[in-house]
């Protein structure tokens, strides 16, 4: 069988991309998307990837000269779809732990605009002890400030050479945190005030929102699809068909630079993005901690389970159409179709998303996605909502279990079987404490459990027992999940 290099002539561009990250979400995300525009755009522009810690796949991407393929696969108008496409916008991979000067290097060339990356939620931190001389520092921001102090003195502060930064980590503001810790670098290392004022005046540091679920390396059926493609690709990546990149800009709007509407990828650009993550927090993420942890509890193991169950399923769209949508301020025709997006996308059959992977740290969880939309519900409509309020019953009840040995996890019970509830420390901990007490009666045990979570001030932001009626309408749904069983809970709903 052929390997993917020899099935490809590759074209020469210059490198307008550094991406800190070389992952199989970029690959199959902001990689695809520069693909596209070299396709449909008179973009053309390479990739060079940067490997951000020091073990990583430099080696294997340079080794297929940057190409593999990424195989979309996902449900569309109710039909199961699959798209093949080979990349070829990536020159290669550095790595600056190995190679310093080559990747220092990048810094001089004329071409680069754009520096994108996703070093995990994690990677925008400041790490004390990094030094402008290190090669490589640390952290991310240190060595971006590194970076841009090097292409500053190459062209000697031209504020044509500038850098657009689009971070993809999955933190709020995470362009705003980029630079703001950036900025303490060069502070911390006595930079000179030319060089601060190139960053704040040359450079954007853009927020962005992405929304794809990458998958990655389909170990299972590699063998099958290389043997369907006709060439070996020891870097196959797979993901959903749905994308959507949110890109928050600060100075102005980069589209002219990144043309992505000229190849028709769904990419918002905007001097505001609350709209959107408010939009995917509560109805994307939202709708999955409001049911997995019920669904668990009734026997289902996946999100595509979920989708296919009558039980679940009608509780899930009840949720989403009638308690979280109506909470939310916005076009409600937008609204409307995001959720339609999101339940095609949890039907999708090539993605197998166990509940149990979506359950970890719940309890924050349910605070951001989901408290906002029932409280919102309440303010708006004056009583509460059923199907928010029972989740905040189905969360409570998951935790039902015995600390373990190393203290990193609580062990529930789903009839015969065992599952882990992973969490913070302090959370297992009351909750072990709630569930070892012996109860005088079924409703006194839901009455003093759900009094004791929802006044967790700590854990909710807010004393949850003030709110008139939640303690009591937490209580009575707990009473019957432990007497009766979750399905039958539900079914009562």
């Amino acid at each position: 069988m052929k390997t993917i290099q020899e099935t490809v002539e590759k074209k020469e561009r210059p490198v307008k991309v550094l991406q800190y990250g070389e992952g199989n979400f970029l690959r199959a995300f902001v990689d695809w998307i520069i693909d596209q525009l070299n396709e449909k755009s008179d973009f053309n522009g390479d990739v060079m990837m940067v490997q951000p810690l020091e073990h990583g796949m430099s080696d294997m991407i340079n080794a297929q000269n940057g190409l593999y393929t990424t195989v979309l696969r996902g449900v569309q108008n109710g039909k199961p779809v699959e798209e093949f496409r080979k990349i070829t916008s990536v020159k290669g991979c550095i790595n600056p732990y190995r190679d310093y000067n080559e990747y220092i290097e990048q810094a001089k060339n004329p071409d680069l605009r754009f520096i994108i990356s996703n070093t995990t939620e994690a990677g925008i931190s400041y790490h004390k002890g990094d030094k402008l001389e290190d090669k490589p520092q640390v952290s991310y921001p240190g060595k971006v400030c590194a970076f841009l102090y090097s292409r500053y003195k190459a062209f000697n502060g031209d504020e044509k050479k500038g850098i657009i930064f689009i971070p993809c980590e999955l933190i709020d503001k995470n362009g705003d945190n980029l630079k703001r810790i950036v900025l303490e670098y060069a502070s911390e290392w006595n930079l000179e005030e030319g060089f601060i004022s190139w960053v704040e005046n040359a450079c954007d540091f853009c927020n962005s929102l992405v929304d794809r679920i990458v998958p990655g390396y389909p170990r299972a059926e590699a063998d099958s699809i290389c043997e369907k493609l006709g060439y070996k690709d020891n870097l196959l990546d797979s993901a959903e068909i749905f994308l959507l990149w949110v890109i928050e800009c600060h100075k102005k709007m980069h589209d002219d630079e990144l043309p992505t509407a000229k190849a028709g990828v769904n990419v918002i650009w905007t001097d505001d993005m609350s709209f959107y993550r408010t939009r995917k927090v509560r109805i994307l993420n939202g709708a999955h901690t409001m049911t997995v942890l019920a669904a668990y509890q009734t026997g289902l193991n996946t999100v595509e389970e979920c989708i296919k169950s009558d039980l679940i399923y009608p509780m899930m769209k009840r949720g989403l159409f009638e308690e979280i949508i109506p909470s939310m301020d916005g076009d409600k025709d937008q609204l409307v179709q995001y959720a339609n997006d999101v339940l095609e996308r949890f039907a999708n059959p090539y993605i197998v998303h166990l509940l149990l992977s979506i359950s970890l740290n719940s309890v924050s969880k349910f605070k951001t996605r989901d408290l906002p939309s029932l409280l919102g519900y309440y303010k708006k409509n004056g009583k509460l909502p059923d199907v928010l309020s029972f989740s905040l019953a189905s969360l409570i009840s998951f935790y039902n279990g015995k600390i373990n040995e190393d203290k990193t996890a609580l062990v529930g019970k789903r009839g015969d079987e065992e599952y882990l509830i992973k969490d913070s420390p302090e959370i297992l901990e009351v909750f072990d404490n709630l569930y070892s007490q012996s109860y005088k009666c079924s409703g006194c045990k839901s009455s003093a459990i759900a009094k004791a979570v929802l006044s967790k001030t700590e854990w909710w932001g807010q004393d949850l027992t003030a709110i008139a009626g939640l303690e009591e309408k937490v209580a009575s749904y707990l009473a019957k999940i432990y007497d009766d069983g979750m399905t039958e809970a539900i079914k009562s709903l």
